[in-house]
């Protein structure tokens, strides 16, 4: 394989494409509304009515506005439907001529499209992600070939750290000081780890990406491991993913059959394997250490570091591990170069941020917003709002172990700084909204209910500690707890946080310290007072 081959590929993919495209969400949760029965209907359809030479159905992954699925969008013209049903996809077909159709007409100018700013999620809702050859047209695998044929493992390094990128698990680490290290430590071995055990509730970000552009992934992870010197990869996916799953085996067998995942990319010298780890579903393991135990087969339990995987990571060798959105923003940055990447975001933070738009919230889905973006403009502006005239009161980032954040604080910069700033986190991406109708100490006891049981049990503080403030709050809910038992949250809390081992345990009592901060009237009106 050449660049030529891949230009080949390309004009070829382009000349068999029919005139008209419809796009037909095939990601699972168009898929659990019969997404796939539209689809055959629109093959069926189009068939029919002798339209197969002109117009061609596409199974598309997740186009975002998941609120309002299944989607379908006829190009060109733009033409969306929305909440489409099965029996409304001959009237879709015939409307290509017509312009009359039952289904609902969506706006594919609406706020919730026009106001993100798509480099993730650039391909979902374009191309079918179980061909090659359509991301091959979208320009993909170029930014490889760029790597591999001009640019030293060095240079790389240099582009992805002067176009700012942090690590978008949610430590933000610096993704380029990251791989210089693991290219600086020694090693007869080296490895890549895409980290996609994404366990958050509310939260699918990482799903939708690999359901959506997987050779965006793997793109982005090969270029990695040219980085760094790494030979083999592994991706690390929650079993509850099976479509995810599913769309990057066939991807991985297409880089294979390709050349383009193997032994010498490109014809040359450079070899990469990829394989896939699935996960049992412990939360723990999106700690990189606990994940890097559960591949060698061990039981997914954090270990102290350092030393840090980098330098003694998957067998003790060194071992780059990213997750999966920081992996599917290379490729567009040695494609647009760094400083195009560097100027999206804030000083501090660079690039976009996918995140899932949950909760309370009248416009449900999936986000690319830049660094920056205010809280008021995703939960209003994007987001329209609390449904059915109802009122936002606060918003959670960061997932189970994030800070509850009220509306008062909404004009915040969504980056790395401004939300340590107000007590939460970026996290991987989740974000959930609650209406004045949510009581928030039952929200962190609910939060803190997920943290104790996906606990590990390794470590003292977030085994003992998490039952605890759990407990604690059923006392408080039940109306049976004193101010000294509010007293003594706090300090637990605060405890918690400072002694656990990894992340989980670290952050686990953000809920509730949030709460206690922003709502205390809540948990007042629950408290006794004391007599006398």
């Amino acid at each position: 394989m050449d660049l030529q081959e891949l230009q080949q590929i390309a004009k070829r993919e382009r000349d068999r494409r029919r005139r008209i495209r419809i796009h037909c969400c095939t990601s699972l949760g168009c898929q659990a509304s019969e997404s796939l029965e539209i689809k055959r209907r629109l093959d069926a359809a189009v068939i029919e009515a002798g339209l197969d030479g002109e117009v061609e159905v596409v199974g598309v992954g997740c186009m975002g506005f998941c609120g309002q699925g299944p989607l379908v969008l006829v190009e060109p013209g733009e033409a969306l439907y929305v909440h489409v049903r099965p029996e409304h996809a001959p009237g879709i077909v015939d409307s290509i001529h017509d312009g009359a159709c039952s289904a609902e007409r969506g706006d594919v100018h609406h706020p919730f499209f026009s106001r993100q700013y798509l480099v993730v999620r650039k391909n979902g809702g374009k191309i079918d992600p179980e061909r090659v050859e359509e991301y091959i047209a979208a320009g993909g695998y170029r930014s490889l070939y760029r790597v591999i044929s001009e640019m030293t493992p060095s240079e790389v390094i240099d582009e992805i750290t002067r176009s700012g990128l942090r690590g978008r698990g949610g430590a933000g680490y610096p993704t380029g000081l990251k791989w210089s290290t693991v290219a600086k430590s020694r090693g007869d071995r080296k490895f890549v780890v895409c980290n996609g055990d994404e366990g958050d509730p509310g939260a699918f970000m990482d799903r939708s990406v690999l359901e959506s552009d997987p050779h965006l992934v793997l793109e982005g992870m090969s270029i990695a491991a040219y980085a760094v010197g790494a030979d083999q990869g592994y991706i690390y996916v929650r079993g509850e993913y099976p479509l995810a799953i599913q769309r990057l085996q066939k991807a991985i067998s297409q880089a294979k059959k390709l050349g383009l995942l193997g032994s010498q990319i490109f014809d040359s010298a450079f070899d990469f394997r990829v394989d896939i780890r699935v996960g049992a579903g412990a939360f723990v393991c999106g700690e990189e250490t606990a994940l890097i135990a559960s591949i060698e087969g061990r039981r997914g339990q954090p270990r102290p570091r350092p030393p840090y995987p980098a330098e003694s990571g998957l067998w003790g060798k060194p071992t780059l591990i990213n997750n999966v959105e920081t992996f599917a923003n290379i490729a567009t940055i040695i494609e647009r170069g760094p400083a195009w990447y560097a100027s999206i975001g804030t000083d501090s933070s660079k690039g976009t941020k996918v995140f899932a738009l949950t909760g309370k919230i009248r416009n449900t889905g999936l986000i690319e917003v830049p660094m920056g973006a205010t809280l008021r403009e995703i939960v209003e502006e994007i987001g329209g709002g609390a449904p059915d005239g109802g009122t936002v009161k606060a918003v959670q980032t960061g997932g189970p172990s994030g800070g509850c954040i009220p509306v008062s604080l909404f004009d915040t910069p969504v980056d790395y700084e401004s939300l340590a700033k107000v007590g939460s986190i970026m996290g991987s991406g989740g974000m959930v909204v609650m209406d004045a109708a949510t009581n928030m100490v039952d929200l962190a006891k609910f939060y803190m209910e997920f943290c104790m049981d996906e606990s590990c049990g390794k470590c003292v503080p977030c085994r003992v500690g998490t039952v605890q403030i759990y407990r604690l709050l059923l006392k408080i809910i039940a109306g049976k707890a004193s101010p000294a038992d509010t007293a003594a949250l706090r300090e637990l809390c605060q405890l918690v946080r400072d002694t656990s081992l990894c992340g989980l345990g670290q952050s686990a009592p953000n809920p509730v310290l949030s709460t206690l901060k922003y709502f205390p009237e809540e948990y007042e009106a629950l408290v006794q007072k004391d007599e006398g």
